[in-house]
Formats: C-alpha cells, sequence, structure tokens
C-alpha cells in the first residue's frame, strides 16, 4: 500500500522560538504557527478560522531559526507529519502530532526582503538527530516531562 506524508503551511508565529537541547547536544526549536482560513458561508457571510500547530526543527536549521524569527514572524514551513506519546508527571498518558520541519522559510514583510539562511534542506536523517521517536523519548525519558518542555 502506497503512503506519502508531507506538509505545506504558510502562517505566522503566535510565539517567540523555544530553543533547546537534547541531552547529546542536538539543537530542537518549536515553532508555534497559526494558520489563518478565510471563506464564505452558504449565505455568502465571510467567516474566518484559525488552526493551530507546531512544527519541530532540528540542528542549524533550529538555530537559525531561534536567531531570526519572532512572535509574528511569516514563515513558509515544508515537511512531513510526526506523533509522539510520552507518560506526563501525574502518569496521564499524553500524545501530539507536529509538523517535523524540513525546511523553513522565513517570508518577512511586506516589502521586505525576505530572509532565506534557513531555507536549505535538512537531510531527512541527520547523524546527531533521534532516528525515531522511541529514541526521542528514551532520550527525554528521565525528564518527566514533554520534550517541549525541556530547558
Amino acid at each position: 500500500m502506497a503512503s506519502y506524508n508531507k506538509v505545506l503551511l504558510m502562517g505566522n508565529l503566535t510565539k517567540d522560538p523555544e530553543l533547546r537541547y537534547t541531552p547529546q547536544g542536538t539543537a530542537v526549536v518549536n515553532l508555534r504557527m497559526a494558520i489563518n482560513r478565510k471563506f464564505r458561508t452558504k449565505d455568502q457571510e465571510l467567516k474566518e478560522e484559525v488552526c493551530f500547530i507546531t512544527a519541530v526543527a532540528w540542528n542549524k536549521q533550529a538555530e537559525v531559526c531561534n536567531q531570526y524569527l519572532h512572535k509574528g514572524s511569516s514563515v513558509f514551513v515544508e515537511g512531513r507529519l510526526q506523533s509522539r506519546s510520552w507518560e506526563d508527571n501525574t502518569g496521564a498518558k499524553r500524545s501530539v502530532i507536529e509538523v517535523r520541519a524540513e525546511r523553513v522559510q522565513f517570508m518577512g514583510a511586506p516589502g521586505a526582503r525576505p530572509q532565506s539562511a534557513a531555507s536549505a534542506p535538512v537531510s531527512e536523517q541527520a547523524a546527531d538527530e533521534p532516528s525515531t521517536e522511541s529514541a526521542w523519548l528514551a532520550e527525554n525519558d528521565d525528564q518527566g516531562q514533554p520534550p517541549e518542555e525541556l530547558s
């Protein structure tokens, strides 16, 4: 059975990037995005809905995003959906679906020159990046908290 996992998103950051490092020293950043959609109802009433998504970038791309992006920045993210699960401090099972960013392009303000330093694609499996969700969770298992709350 064939399958395909590709996500393209353009939106604005809802907060400053959250850079942290794994115990092995690998940079990882969460980009909290708001993606707006405008549409008309059957009655021709203009409506708007917002979808909030977290994109996760790794390695040098994470550091560059942290350096140049801030709350309100417009970004274009190309990546894939990735799910992960963990047990929180109370013992409750938690899970999340995020976008694993393979490419992040800084869109900039209208009329401004776009920042493209972080637009270079990163390899699917970087040498120092955990190769599976299980490896990521195992690295952070002793913390007892979800990876996005590491400092």
